[in-house]
């Protein structure tokens, strides 16, 4: 484990997206970090679906939304 130094502003965003996201000022770090390199890794594929795998990598069984 080591230390990242960044940008104050770029720590102030980290800091509201954590409580936006109900996330550590660390964890919301380490989600865009990780989603970057899924992102620069799998350019064709969306957002959504990077995150859709990653849920269900964990074990988490997603449902799709409920059609109106």
């Amino acid at each position: 484990m080591g230390i990242v130094n960044i940008e104050d502003d770029l720590h102030e965003q980290l800091r509201r997206a954590s409580k936006a996201s109900c996330r550590s000022i660390n964890g919301q770090a380490a989600f865009w970090i990780r989603i970057g390199m899924l992102c620069e890794l799998n350019p064709g594929v969306p957002y959504q679906e990077l995150v859709a795998r990653e849920l269900k990598a964990a074990g988490v069984d997603a449902a799709p939304p409920l059609a109106a």
